[in-house]
């Protein structure tokens, strides 16, 4: 077995591994600002390693995030616009303000009703990766190969299941694709321990610090002063600090969707890191690794991973093909990669001002992200190959030891997540 001698601690003591970013990248790229508002990434895929000799891909085990959606609640949107109409009524804009409500107008043309909902890009997305996936393992979905489909129960996740499947159905249609959206798969898709929920939701575990953080970083007065004449208006109307949230969210939320507009010329670039830190906080502390929870969301996806080896074991069994795919959320797919020990997702840190080196949601779990498993094998040999894809990039499992990277031997993969579980 080819697991790392360390791999009892590395389960106990997390390890700082590499930066997952820097003030840099977020200059460089306003949209990744946006964290889990991070459209997915495809322009970043790079071509693939080819497998050792002799061996053809036979299963596929997924876990996928529904692809781009509009803001939670149509509200989101409503607040900032319906404010703006009040002080334009009221002449209590600058010329900077009635253009912005002028350009609220326009989303909301779009957005009305429509909170929570997958957008278009959110369909193109998911077909999208169903399309790359069967031209890069074409061995996989051979005619009337079994396909397993399972998703959340919420619409965007069936929505972005369906659009999977459909697409790689419109690629082969002999393919038997089965889908359901069931509370039964919910226990291991959506999967939160006692210890988690309690977590999160407890005043005196992650919340006191978050906010004093908040407080050091958000400083909306430059924003609302450049959208506002009127100061006595400012002060009996406007939660500056709401207002500055709900645009940032906004001027993050347009790049999932159709509406041609931007918001991000009311931020200035430090500001818009200052936000993304305060958002990317608040997602590490309460489904990554950060050194406040200990730990303790690894177990929200231990469900899952039990089904992914008792998935990928069936198929071994009966040396079919087969693929398993899996449609959830960022609060899934993110502590999934912790208990994968995918690299650079299970770092630790205890320093806030250090959280967005250890841990950036826009990489972990973007619109659309996803992690595959992709399974080998060799006629004449009983050694299985495996490896990972993280958003369709190789990644490795860094405590685990293989001699033919990206590629991993199936039993010592096995052996290392049972070890876990």
């Amino acid at each position: 077995m080819r697991i790392c001698f360390f791999t009892l601690l590395f389960l106990v003591v997390p390890l700082f591994l590499t930066a997952q970013t820097s003030r840099e990248e977020v200059y460089g790229t306003p949209e990744k600002s946006g964290g889990v508002y991070y459209a997915y990434p495809s322009q970043d895929i790079v071509p693939q390693t080819p497998a050792p000799e002799g061996y053809k891909p036979f299963y596929i085990s997924h876990l996928g995030r529904h692809g781009s959606r509009y803001l939670i609640n149509h509200n989101d949107y409503k607040r900032p616009l319906t404010l703006l109409a009040d002080a334009q009524s009221k002449n209590a804009l600058t010329p900077l303000g009635s253009d912005v409500y002028a350009r609220l107008q326009k989303v909301w043309l779009e957005v009305e009703d429509r909170g929570g909902d997958l957008s278009p890009l959110g369909v193109r997305e998911q077909r999208g990766i169903a399309e790359r996936m069967y031209q890069s393992f074409p061995e996989v979905f051979t005619d009337e190969t079994p396909i397993s489909a399972r998703s959340t129960m919420v619409v965007r996740c069936v929505l972005s299941m369906d659009a999977f499947c459909e697409r790689l159905k419109e690629l082969n249609p002999t393919l038997n694709i089965t889908r359901e959206a069931s509370e039964k798969y919910v226990r291991y898709l959506n999967h939160h321990t006692p210890e988690a929920i309690a977590y999160r939701s407890s005043p005196d575990t992650w919340r006191e610090e978050y906010y004093k953080f908040e407080e050091a970083h958000y400083k909306p007065e430059r924003l609302v002063n450049s959208l506002f004449s009127d100061k006595e208006y400012v002060t009996k109307r406007v939660n500056m600090k709401n207002l500055m949230f709900d645009l940032f969210q906004i001027a993050n939320n347009m790049q999932n969707i159709e509406t041609d507009a931007c918001f991000y010329d009311l931020f200035e670039k430090e500001k818009l890191f200052d936000l993304f830190q305060c958002v990317n906080y608040g997602v590490y502390v309460q489904e990554g690794n950060a050194a406040i929870n200990g730990g303790i969301m690894i177990g929200n996806a231990k469900p899952l991973l039990r089904n992914i080896l008792e998935s990928a074991e069936e198929v071994i069994s009966k040396n079919s093909n087969g693929a398993t795919l899996r449609f959830a959320h960022d609060g899934n797919l993110a502590p999934l990669a912790i208990a994968l020990h995918l690299n650079n997702c299970y770092n630790s840190v205890a320093d806030p001002e250090e959280y967005y080196k250890a841990f950036s949601i826009f990489k972990v779990a973007p619109m659309g992200s996803n992690i595959q498993m992709i399974f080998f094998r060799k006629e004449g040999s009983d050694d299985i190959l495996v490896k990972f894809m993280h958003n369709e990039i190789e990644t490795t499992v860094p405590p685990i030891q293989s001699d033919i990277l990206p590629y991993y031997h199936w039993e010592d993969v096995k052996a290392f997540y049972e070890l876990l579980l």
